[in-house]
């Protein structure tokens, strides 16, 4: 499985991405939106969009701005909708002091998901910097046992830290993800804002991060499992031709 993430700008810039996906590169098969405060269509809106291009669409939940005291108000939207796989993530700080924000973990609300649409697919994140190994895989441990059935990973930059990885996340669900990193002010982003690891090897050129996708999804599919791509402010059309190139289509 190949998923591409999609920013829900607007309506029509989403539907170009989607077109020129479905259109030139049939690789592609499982569609992510992230929630972006700072635009006005959310995560599930873009979803419902995307079902129109792709069977599956995973739309991002921020648990901190979900009630959970209250229903889930996007779960009449979902079901109509057909989107039957949602990713819980934390989520940063709403840019708007004055947004309603709660004091919930990422496994509260899927378990809140669980509870109240049972016959959702939850995925969850997997961050493999924000703490050691052990914590980490005890989140992981936690968000199974509160009812996640996959994972979806920050982008990893090193097949190595991957292969690491990979070992102690064998037979799970697991979306590796891949983001291009063509700027020295990008790269230092994913190091101070992420806490990123990446290889001496590293240049911040199309070249380097075409082919270290290529090694993430041979990696991927030597394990069974999936390559989640995250484009971000990315010439879309130039990344895909890379990726797959038309000998391979």
């Amino acid at each position: 499985m190949i998923s591409f993430e999609l920013v829900p700008r607007d309506p029509a810039s989403l539907t170009a991405e989607l077109e020129l996906l479905r259109q030139g590169f049939g690789q592609v098969n499982l569609i992510n939106i992230p929630d972006l405060p700072r635009f006005e269509m959310r995560s599930w809106q873009g979803c419902a969009l995307a079902r129109q291009y792709y069977s599956m669409a995973v739309p991002h939940i921020r648990a901190r701005d979900i009630d959970p005291d209250r229903p889930l108000s996007m779960v009449p939207f979902l079901r109509e909708h057909g989107i039957d796989r949602i990713l819980v993530v934390t989520g940063d700080t709403h840019p708007d002091p004055f947004f309603p924000q709660f004091n919930v973990r990422a496994v509260d609300i899927i378990r809140k998901f669980r509870a109240e649409m049972p016959e959702v697919r939850v995925y969850a994140a997997i961050d493999p910097y924000r703490s050691g190994f052990q914590a980490e895989l005890a989140y992981v441990r936690e968000k199974i046992n509160a009812g996640a059935a996959g994972f979806f990973t920050q982008p990893f930059f090193d097949v190595r830290l991957m292969a690491v990885y990979g070992e102690l996340l064998q037979g799970l669900d697991v979306y590796w993800g891949v983001s291009p990193v063509t700027t020295l002010q990008s790269q230092g982003y994913w190091e101070k804002r992420n806490l990123a690891i990446f290889p001496r090897s590293f240049t911040p050129t199309e070249e380097w991060n075409i082919r270290f996708a290529h090694e993430a999804m041979a990696f991927a599919e030597a394990r069974g499992q999936h390559v989640y791509f995250m484009p971000i402010n990315r010439d879309l059309k130039g990344y895909l031709d890379g990726l797959f190139p038309p000998s391979a289509c």
